[in-house]
């Protein structure tokens, strides 16, 4: 490991300092999970706004 935080991590740790609840910081979580999974596994650095239109848009077509 490069000694770099997991980008998890990261978002765990921001959540803890806008001392958000425990239960937001798993939603959170999976929704950025979830984003991750739906760019076949590529890290959010290597995405941009496209990507982000295509999972949302994605989740109002086809997860009403």
């Amino acid at each position: 490991m490069d000694g770099k935080p997991r980008l998890l991590d990261q978002v765990r740790e921001l959540i803890r300092l806008k001392h958000y609840s425990i239960r937001t910081d798993r939603v959170y979580c999976e929704w950025v999970k979830r984003f991750i999974r739906f760019r076949s596994y590529r890290h959010p650095s290597e995405m941009g706004a496209a990507e982000v239109e295509a999972f949302l848009s994605d989740l109002a077509v086809c997860w009403r």
